[in-house]
């Protein structure tokens, strides 16, 4: 929990004029979309750069959120989008990748800003200069997602960066706390962050575990699909807050949240999966893009600010170091990673590379910068407060703009890419898997006895092309006769099966050899399906 006043004050514009910029960032995202896909650039950083230029048109009202307000506003939904794009079984197999990466890697970067901030800045103290630290160590996974979805990174590569960017705000935000309460007090820094840390993120399991089992039982009584699907976007901004307000993991307690959620998708809820995931597209794209406007309004305080000539150096060797740091550190885990296979898929010298460059800091690095307190316990002012946030600030740009820009550059000249047919073979092998489930259930289940034989011999026809229909994305089952009757028993024989077939794709998904995008895809084609034949 953030438990200081925020830096900035709250938004200067009446509050139609904030309403109306707010609306503007919508609209300007969707636009920031499209040239995206045609310059295959991605669209949070475009759309950070053309709030960047739109906040110096004359005339355009200042706005500031506070700092205690932006990870909880933004946060949540997002972490839990790219949570649920995951499972419980990938993080049992990288747990070691994820504590070299979210922790570890946070740790010594923190470690190396904070050293050169105290040599570079007169007067910012050794707590603050940790501070700093901790506000510029975490990669932001909302940046990372984006770029890498935009720029078509092979699965691999984005399997590393999950593994990183879902945990690291945690071991980041501990560390930011203890160093301001350090430096407001006056107090050293001792062996309590660790145990603070444990702590809050045991409380935080605790909680997620709770939340996910309470929206289980939410969703079983709720028939609406619409309702169900809304009560996924109210879930994350409760635990989070709950985990604040017992100063414990906001970060970990969503994320937890989203895989149990994720974890208890029953086979059979496939309008309520449609539903949800149409929402969540529309949410996190049209969030992403007013949170990446909201940092680039706030950098005119940047370019406005008188400190930043002489912060250029700091700000250079910082960015320069951490990112060093993180080409070393990836080095390292590739080595580790073939000498024992801590659960990640093989990567090699070029994808260290591209990994190393793909460490963007965004959100959670401005709203710790603006979260930072104005005054000490004594009421002087906090060392070094406006150089801190024009660093991070630098950081943030230095790490998101330049590499989101030359990221799919880079991809190809290094010929980063998916070995060809990789996904496809997966989706292959769970499409083969669907389709064995859905013939053992024509033949095994009592139901089908009720169907005629050619009633019968039309539904197994189906089944046997069912691989074929959820990879070729052919949505329309093949009834050989108009018949009303006989169409209404094909469709209902037809629902049994693929209701089968979906059990076993969710079952699939739960393994720890599956791709849990990949089984989303499969299973998202067959939802499609079934609801064309309920329907």
């Amino acid at each position: 929990m953030l438990p200081f006043s925020p830096a900035a004050p709250v938004g200067e514009a009446h509050p139609l004029s904030f309403l109306a910029i707010l609306v503007a960032m919508a609209l300007i995202t969707v636009l920031m979309v499209g040239i995206g896909d045609r310059t295959k650039l991605p669209y949070p950083v475009l759309m950070l750069l053309a709030a960047i230029g739109i906040a110096f048109i004359p005339g355009i009202p200042s706005m500031s959120i506070p700092g205690e307000l932006i990870l909880p506003l933004f946060l949540p939904p997002l972490l839990y989008a790219a949570a649920s794009k995951t499972s419980w079984s990938v993080f049992r197999i990288r747990w070691r990748s994820v504590i070299l990466l979210a922790v570890a890697l946070v740790v010594m970067t923190v470690a190396v800003a904070a050293g050169i901030a105290w040599l570079m800045i007169p007067a910012i103290g050794l707590p603050a200069a940790i501070a700093l630290g901790a506000i510029i160590s975490p990669p932001d996974p909302v940046a990372v997602e984006s770029v890498a979805g935009r720029v078509h990174m092979p699965r691999r590569l984005i399997a590393v960066l999950q593994s990183e960017g879902l945990f690291n705000d945690a071991a980041a935000i501990v560390i930011f706390q203890a160093a301001v309460a350090a430096t407001v007090s006056g107090h050293a820094i001792d062996g309590s962050v660790i145990t603070k840390f444990l702590l809050g993120a045991g409380i935080a399991v605790v909680l997620g575990f709770a939340m996910g089992y309470l929206t289980k039982v939410i969703q079983k009584i709720t028939e609406s699909h619409v309702a169900s699907s809304a009560i996924t976007l109210v879930v994350p901004f409760a635990v989070y807050l709950l985990a604040e307000s017992v100063h414990a993991s906001g970060v970990i307690a969503v994320i937890v949240t989203a895989l149990e959620v994720r974890r208890n998708s029953r086979p059979a809820d496939a309008a309520e999966r449609i539903t949800s995931q149409s929402f969540w597209q529309v949410l996190e794209l049209i969030v992403t893009g007013i949170a990446f406007a909201l940092i680039g309004m706030e950098m005119r305080r940047v370019f406005e600010n008188g400190h930043l000539g002489e912060l250029i150096l700091p700000a250079l060797a910082i960015s320069g170091a951490i990112i060093a740091l993180r080409f070393g550190w990836l080095a390292v885990l590739m080595v580790m990673n073939r000498r024992r296979n801590d659960g990640l898929p093989p990567f090699y010298g070029k994808d260290v590379i591209v990994l190393g460059w793909s460490g963007m800091r965004g959100l959670p690095t401005l709203a710790l910068a603006l979260a930072l307190p104005v005054t000490l316990a004594d009421g002087s002012p906090f060392p070094a407060r406006e150089q801190i946030f024009v660093i991070a600030c630098s950081v943030l740009v230095t790490t998101l703009i330049i590499p989101g820009l030359t990221l799919p550059w880079l991809m190809k000249k290094l010929a980063v890419k998916e070995e060809p047919g990789h996904e496809k073979m997966e989706e292959e092998i769970l499409a083969l898997r669907a389709q064995d489930a859905a013939m053992a259930a024509l033949n095994n289940d009592p139901a089908m006895k009720e169907l005629t034989p050619e009633q019968f011999k039309a539904v197994k026809k189906n089944v046997s092309h069912l691989s074929g229909f959820i990879l070729d994305d052919d949505d329309e089952p093949d009834y050989p006769s108009h018949h009303a009757d006989f169409k209404e028993s094909v469709a209902a024989g037809h629902a049994l099966v693929l209701a089968a077939a979906r059990k076993e794709i969710v079952r699939a998904r739960r393994e720890i050899a599956t791709d849990p995008e990949v089984a989303d895809k499969v299973l998202r084609k067959m939802d499609h399906r079934t609801v064309i034949i309920e329907d």
